[in-house]
């Protein structure tokens, strides 16, 4: 029986395609002899007489018609024997019109067997060589053996680096996911390249997407030697990345979008697309070409990539979500529109900013659509943790979707929900970039107002409280926007409160008068107050930093501040009026001291006062790093 070696090349060389021992006369020989044999059969049969060279052809037919012969009965025994066996005899055949008399055995046995025909001569020939491909012209010849070839191919393909099966013989050698790609390339170079490539399009284009990615990572050692070997035969590029690159090109030209290449070529998307880092760039950038080619192929694309991404591949994901964001917007997925905000809930969870800011793109799509309204509540909370991103991106796009969300929403939310997006909402007043500031205020404007009235307004008292100083100090805020709708977001507050006189003094625009009415009627919470303070006695904004200063003024007898607290906030306004005379030092040059300060102070307060942190009810306050 003939017997080859695994393609991992267990026995020898790894990879490395190996010869029996040369006693069973179906031994399969080495490629360099099998090679040496053509050469000098080629060479032979030139130096022979006309008469010689008929009689040598016709030996070599007989010998091809005794093989037909010989494998026809056992065909239905052994599928994988007689692959091998034919790719055998057709090595040691050089008469080219002599290569097609077993074309029907070949497809019979792919009909019957194409699971073990695929894997055998991947096995036989993962290189594809001149052999294989006549092979595989003769089964993709016909539209029926084409049929089953293609899903074998790609289940290969899709299985990066290594195909595990075994076939009818028990061979259970791995096949590599690369030979399925060679074989492929050549395929699609046949003269008529089959009709059934356009059925399993999507799945061809997104597994070489993916092969392109996969190969851009450190493959096994017995990967490289194969791809080693398969360079230096074929000529083909150093990195199989570029290679399978080039197969998908060769589909896209072969269907007739040369189009997409186009454009793609024109945007010098191709080489990026080799970057694991801006790869998504570009598969947004193919996704944009594709839609104007064809809307129906993209359909058919975006429902596959669907499916991968149910499965959570973790290096498919980015450029699965990169694709179907792009093209959410031009095709009808009412029917997926569910399952996709299920995804999106999975996958927010993970913390990567550039997947992030793809879900919230097609957040953005999708909040946009009346009939997911109710739906998209479900991902609020998913939403709220987000906020916690310190990329200023996603943080902007998870605001923006937020608003879209609950700026003209009419449905009250729970308020377990609102005190988390409150809580959420609450630094980002103070964030450096000023349209989060804006939408942070704004949203949390909306969320006041959206929560019921009774019992369940009252779990939200405490967060509200905690806001009115940083809302008081905004309101002083350099950006017109930004102090309007602290005014705005603070009498709402007021009102929420129940907060009647401050609810005046704002309406009347006595806005500082706000302030010291706020210490006064809290006392009980002017300690917190005072701490929350001290970081706008340290804002880069002037108007802010004295409306600190003088809020936080000492006022004799009325000064309910407790000692301990307030040694805390004094060197911080001696070293803001410091800095201040000295322009050019300005928090620089006084940094140092001021965090010592605050150092020595709440070390103090947290090892003699800890009942004080817990009545005040603020977290341990912490200077900004600078």
């Amino acid at each position: 029986m003939i017997r080859l070696t695994s393609v991992k090349g267990r026995e020898g060389e790894e990879g490395e395609e190996e010869e029996d021992d040369g006693k069973s006369p179906g031994a399969v020989p080495s490629p360099e002899e099998v090679e040496g044999v053509q050469l000098l059969q080629a060479d032979t049969v030139e130096k022979l007489p006309e008469e010689k060279q008929r009689m040598h052809c016709h030996r070599n037919e007989q010998a091809l018609a005794d093989f037909f012969a010989w494998a026809e009965p056992i065909v239905a025994a052994g599928v994988p024997t007689t692959v091998r066996g034919i790719y055998q005899r057709l090595s040691s055949i050089k008469d080219v019109s002599a290569e097609h008399r077993l074309d029907k055995t070949l497809q019979e046995m792919t009909l019957a067997q194409p699971h073990d025909v695929v894997v055998t001569i991947l096995r036989c020939a993962p290189s594809c060589d001149r052999v294989a491909v006549t092979m595989w012209m003769a089964i993709v010849s016909s539209n029926r053996t084409a049929e089953k070839v293609l899903p074998e191919l790609l289940c290969v393909l899709e299985d990066w680096p290594l195909h595990s099966t075994s076939t009818s013989d028990k061979d259970n050698s791995d096949v590599f996911s690369l030979a399925a790609t060679r074989a492929v390339w050549e395929i699609i170079h046949l003269p008529q390249g089959p009709e059934r490539m356009i059925l399993y399009f999507p799945r061809l284009f997104v597994a070489l997407l993916f092969q392109i990615f996969s190969s851009t990572e450190q493959m096994p050692e017995e990967v490289t030697a194969f791809w080693r070997r398969c360079q230096h035969k074929h000529c083909l590029p150093t990195n199989p990345n570029r290679f399978a690159l080039l197969t998908m090109k060769a589909l896209l030209c072969h269907l007739e979008y040369e189009d997409v290449v186009s454009e793609v070529e024109r945007e010098c998307g191709w080489d990026t697309l080799l970057n694991t880092d801006t790869h998504h760039y570009t598969v947004r950038l193919l996704a944009r070409a594709m839609l104007r080619v064809s809307e129906p192929l993209c359909y058919r694309i975006a429902r596959y990539l669907f499916r991968l991404l149910r499965r959570e591949e973790a290096h498919w994901e980015v450029a699965a979500m990169a694709f179907l964001v792009e093209v959410l917007l031009y095709i009808n997925l009412k029917n997926w529109e569910e399952r996709i905000l299920q995804l999106v809930q999975i996958y927010l969870r993970r913390e990567c900013s550039v997947m992030r800011l793809l879900l919230l793109r097609c957040l953005m799509v999708l909040c946009k659509r009346p009939s997911l309204a109710e739906s998209m509540e479900n991902l609020t909370e998913s939403l709220t943790k987000v906020l916690k991103d310190r990329d200023r991106k996603v943080l902007w796009m998870t605001l923006s979707v937020l608003s879209e969300m609950l700026l003209n929403r009419d449905v009250p939310i729970a308020c377990s929900l609102a005190v988390q997006l409150i809580e959420a909402l609450r630094p980002l007043f103070d964030n450096d970039t000023s349209r989060v500031q804006l939408l942070s205020i704004r949203i949390f404007q909306a969320v006041m107002a959206l929560v019921q009235k009774g019992k369940e307004r009252q779990g939200l008292t405490d967060c509200v409280r905690q806001s009115l100083l940083p809302l008081f100090y905004h309101m002083y805020d350099e950006n017109q926007f930004v102090a309007e709708a602290s005014w705005e977001t603070l009498l709402q507050a007021t009102i929420f409160l129940k907060r009647w006189n401050l609810q005046q003094l704002l309406e009347s625009e006595e806005l500082w008068r706000f302030g010291e009415c706020l210490l006064k009627e809290e006392r009980d919470r002017a300690d917190g107050y005072l701490r929350q303070s001290v970081m706008y006695l340290q804002s880069p904004q002037k108007s802010i930093r004295e409306a600190a200063m003088r809020l936080t003024a000492p006022r004799g007898k009325t000064n309910k501040f407790s000692p301990s607290i307030f040694n805390l906030v004094t060197p911080t306004r001696h070293y803001v009026r410091t800095a201040e005379t000295n322009p050019n030092s300005r928090f620089r040059l006084l940094q140092n001291q001021l965090r010592e300060a605050w150092r020595r102070q709440a070390s103090l307060l947290e090892n003699g006062w800890p009942s004080l942190w817990h009545k005040v009810g603020f977290r341990r306050w912490k200077p900004p790093h600078y």
